[in-house]
C-alpha cells in the first residue's frame, strides 16, 4: 500500500492547520452546507489527512471514521480528535463491511489515489442503500490550464489537453510555508464514468465561488467541483 503523504506530512500539517491560509477556508462552507447531508448513523472520510475536514464534520454532529494511507497524518488526526476513529488504509481497499456507513466524504482526495475508479467503487460498496457520497475535487478545467498572471482579469489558458488522466506536480510557497502537491488530474467525464460504474447517481453538483465573496479571478473560473451522489440499492 502506498504511504500517501508520509514524505510531506510535516509540510501539510503546517499548511493545513494555519487558519485562513489556503483555499479550504473559503470553500468549506459551500461543501458542508450545500453538499454534505445532515448527520446520520456513521460517516467515513477517505483521504482524511491530518483531519481538518473530519473535525469540521464532528463539529456538525457526524460520527466520523477517517482513513488515510499516511500513518503519520493519521497519527496527527487522532491526536487532534481522540473521540473519533482513524485508521491507516487505502481508499481502493477499505477495511470495512458492505453498507457500514450512510455517508462517505472525499474532500480533495480522489485526485491523490492511484485508482480513482477503484476508490469510488469502494466508497459505494461501504455505503448502505440510500447512502450518499459527498466529494470535492479540483475542478477539471482548473487542472487543465493556468492563469497567465495573478491579476483578477488575467486570461485563463489551456495549453495542453483537457482530456483523460494526467499527472501533475506543483510546489507552492507563501508566507514562509511551502507545500509540494502531486497527483492525478481528470476530465469531468472520467469522474462521471466512475460514479456511474459504482452504481451511484448524481443528485447535486456545484461549482462554488469563494466565501465570503470577494473580487477574485476564481469568480470567473471555478476552482473546485463538488458533488453529492446517492446509492439507490
Amino acid at each position: 500500500m502506498s504511504k500517501g503523504w508520509d514524505d510531506r506530512s510535516d509540510q501539510w500539517l503546517a499548511w493545513a492547520r494555519t487558519p485562513g491560509f489556503d483555499a479550504y477556508w473559503e470553500y468549506r462552507d459551500a461543501f458542508l452546507n450545500r453538499v454534505v447531508p445532515d448527520p446520520g448513523r456513521a460517516t467515513l472520510e477517505i483521504g482524511c489527512g491530518e483531519g481538518r475536514v473530519a473535525r469540521d464534520l464532528v463539529a456538525r454532529g457526524h460520527a466520523v471514521t477517517g482513513v488515510d494511507a499516511s500513518a503519520r497524518l493519521i497519527g496527527h488526526a487522532a491526536d487532534a480528535d481522540p473521540g473519533s476513529r482513524y485508521i491507516v488504509a487505502a481508499a481502493e481497499a477499505l477495511p470495512f463491511s458492505a453498507g457500514e456507513f450512510d455517508l462517505v466524504v472525499a474532500y480533495n482526495s480522489l485526485m491523490d489515489v492511484d485508482d480513482m475508479l477503484g476508490a469510488v467503487a469502494e466508497a459505494a460498496r461501504v455505503l448502505e442503500s440510500g447512502g450518499r457520497l459527498a466529494a470535492c475535487v479540483t475542478h477539471p478545467i482548473t487542472d487543465a490550464g493556468r492563469f497567465t498572471s495573478g491579476d483578477v482579469d488575467a486570461a485563463f489558458v489551456i495549453t495542453g489537453s483537457y482530456r483523460g488522466k494526467r499527472w501533475f506536480e506543483e510546489r507552492l510557497e507563501r508566507d514562509g510555508l511551502s507545500m509540494s502537491f502531486s497527483g492525478w488530474a481528470y476530465d469531468l467525464e472520467s469522474y462521471v464514468v466512475a460514479i456511474e460504474a459504482a452504481g451511484l447517481v448524481i443528485e447535486r453538483l456545484i461549482e462554488p465561488t469563494p466565501s465570503p465573496p470577494r473580487k477574485t479571478r476564481w469568480n470567473r473560473i471555478p476552482n473546485f467541483l463538488m458533488v453529492r451522489c446517492l446509492k439507490l440499492s
